[in-house]
């Protein structure tokens, strides 16, 4: 299999830490959606990173449908059993999710020249992107997100959507602002997996 997207990219990284995590086997590629379009076309037309080309050649976009097809191939899931606790784990990956959508959303306004920015616009994704950490703030002071021993969805989530926050928008997500969350990604960033897949700006 072969995993294709910049690791500066949050969907990027969180399937290949899941991947990873889930004991399978693949290749890396580093290849920018922005920068090598027309070698990212001939792997997935879409231009669609993550993109994962699937032994047989299929390629598979959107990094949820890629960490579903991880965990048909490993058979498992990294998600907890018990259904409460599911649940949970569910809830905060989306908000995880959100505060990667809208850290990226945000990264790509602040690469327009500044008279085609839409202040409102810019205002939405900011309260978004900030109430998105609100909450993983509180689940991490709750203990709800960790660094393990066995990482859930939730915790990746959160922790990659941080750590991206942190290298791309830094000046708009002070880390003492959410000290929990802050701890809880500082902890996961040390873990041999993560330094496998760092956030890279090839």
């Amino acid at each position: 299999m072969l995993l294709v997207g910049m690791l500066d990219s949050p969907y990027v990284r969180r399937a290949a830490v899941t991947g990873t995590l889930l004991g399978l086997e693949f290749e890396h590629r580093s290849v920018s959606v922005l920068r090598h379009i027309d070698e990212f076309r001939t792997i997935n037309p879409l231009i669609k990173a993550p993109t994962l080309v699937a032994d047989d050649g299929t390629a598979i976009a959107e990094s949820l449908l890629i960490i579903q097809h991880f965990e048909d191939l490993a058979g498992r899931s990294l998600r907890p059993v018990e259904a409460s606790a599911r649940t949970r784990d569910l809830s905060l990956t989306g908000i995880g999710i959100v505060a990667a959508e809208k850290a990226v959303a945000m990264g790509y306004e602040h690469r327009r020249p500044e008279d085609r920015r839409d202040a409102v616009w810019q205002e939405r994704i900011l309260s978004q992107l900030h109430t998105a950490l609100d909450q993983l703030d509180a689940a991490a002071g709750r203990g709800e997100l960790t660094d393990g021993p066995e990482l859930l969805p939730s915790d990746l989530a959160a922790a990659i959507a941080w750590g991206y926050c942190r290298f791309a928008l830094p000046d708009v997500v002070p880390a003492e602002r959410w000290p929990a969350l802050a701890e809880q990604a500082a902890a996961c960033e040390t873990l041999d997996v993560f330094r496998q897949w760092p956030i890279d700006r090839e």
